[in-house]
């Protein structure tokens, strides 16, 4: 997948307005999530990705493996994507979504192993939403429309 494929598919689920808005959400997420995980796995994971896009979870990051919870990574997403917390949340859900069919099954679960998805620990679970759920797909955005289907799902509290 190269990269109009990548942002013209994010732009598609996500259904927003123009390539600007989507590079900003695809940087957003993966930008952060480079910072939260070790240098090594992000070097894993950005390896299948567009050029374009491996570079947000590499080289754009200054340190790797800084340890903050779910809550702390949709706020700093919100802050770099300009988006209310709730999309920020849903638009990270999606984007690891497409990142999950795009890399090697081994690494995203080594992305998974990096983050914690107890309850009781820092609810990384909710990163994973849409990949738990059988992941994106046509049919399901023709039942629902696509977008956020409810509050609850787009919940960062939980």
């Amino acid at each position: 997948m190269d990269f109009d494929e990548f942002t013209g598919e994010i732009q598609h689920r996500l259904e927003l307005p123009g390539t600007g808005e989507t590079v900003r959400a695809i940087r957003a997420t993966l930008l952060t999530l480079g910072q939260r995980i070790p240098a090594g796995n992000a070097e894993d994971l950005a390896a299948s990705l567009p050029m374009e896009i491996r570079w947000y979870l590499t080289g754009a990051v200054a340190e790797h493996g800084q340890r903050f919870d779910w809550q702390e990574f949709v706020a700093r997403v919100s802050d770099i994507e300009g988006e209310d917390p709730r999309d920020a949340a849903y638009h990270a859900r999606v984007i690891i979504d497409l990142v999950r069919t795009v890399v090697p099954e081994s690494d995203f679960r080594e992305l998974r192993d990096q983050l914690p998805e107890s309850e009781d620990d820092e609810n990384w679970r909710k990163l994973f939403e849409v990949v738990d759920a059988g992941g994106w797909s046509d049919a399901e955005e023709a039942q629902t429309g696509g977008g956020p289907q409810s509050a609850e799902s787009d919940d960062i509290d939980d």
